[in-house]
């Protein structure tokens, strides 16, 4: 039986929000108004990370980046990974968590993944859209993203209920070792699995879930669930981090 891996306690005092953006001009603005009005107890930094995006999200970011929100940009768009690394890079907190800008995922949900860590109960948190309350997702995604919570349990002997969700949270000493190499919407496949291969336990929390329709601007489609699965089998087999 694999021994699971643990840190020395820490003193958490910055948590590093990632906010990957790719044409979302809609609702970046009102994001980041929720995260703003997040009260946790750390200093928060707000990295936005504009993916190339085509239809007036930059401009709506250069109204909203001030000392507290920064915003980079690529030229072209690359993919939510690439995004996601470019963020990394730039991250200085003690804990970071993923938060998309598309609002499907409420910032009022941060303490539920923060508690465990900042507890010492876990080193990296996922939160749960098929354990809290939610707005029913496409059948074909609910099914997709079973599929590959239950790929992802046989090769790498855990329990996830939800591998795919984008609110991931990390103590940053558990993927400071970890290059990143997917580009698209394989992060969330390669992550976790580098995550678990270096003997971290992933504690998932409920939380609330508004899926949006593809009109609304959702992007992924069954090509990447492809590429997820590719990725799972992949990364279990590759020796480096």
């Amino acid at each position: 039986m694999a021994v699971e891996r643990t840190l020395e306690p820490k003193d958490f005092k910055t948590l590093s929000v990632l906010v990957p953006v790719y044409n979302e001009q809609a609702t970046v603005g009102e994001v980041i108004k929720r995260i703003r009005s997040v009260v946790v107890p750390l200093d928060v930094e707000v990295i936005v990370v504009d993916d190339g995006s085509s239809d007036g999200t930059d401009q709506v970011l250069a109204t909203i980046e001030d000392s507290s929100v920064k915003v980079m940009s690529h030229l072209k768009n690359q993919g939510k990974g690439a995004a996601l690394r470019t963020g990394l890079q730039a991250a200085t907190g003690d804990i970071v968590i993923i938060q998309d800008a598309d609002l499907e995922y409420d910032p009022d949900d941060w303490s539920k993944l923060l508690d465990p860590i900042m507890k010492g109960k876990a080193h990296v948190v996922y939160g749960s859209r098929f354990t809290g309350e939610r707005k029913n997702m496409f059948l074909l995604h609910w099914i997709g993203n079973r599929f590959l919570s239950l790929v992802t349990n046989v090769l790498y002997a855990t329990t996830l209920s939800d591998m795919e969700t984008c609110y991931k949270c990390f103590d940053r000493r558990a993927i400071e070792p970890i290059h990143i190499v997917s580009n698209r919407f394989d992060f969330e496949p390669e992550i976790t699995a580098k995550v678990l291969r270096q003997g971290f336990r992933i504690y998932e929390v409920p939380i609330s879930y508004a899926g949006r329709e593809f009109d609304e601007g959702k992007k992924i489609t069954w090509r990447d669930g492809f590429a997820a699965l590719r990725a799972l089998v992949k990364f279990r087999f590759t020796k480096t981090l």
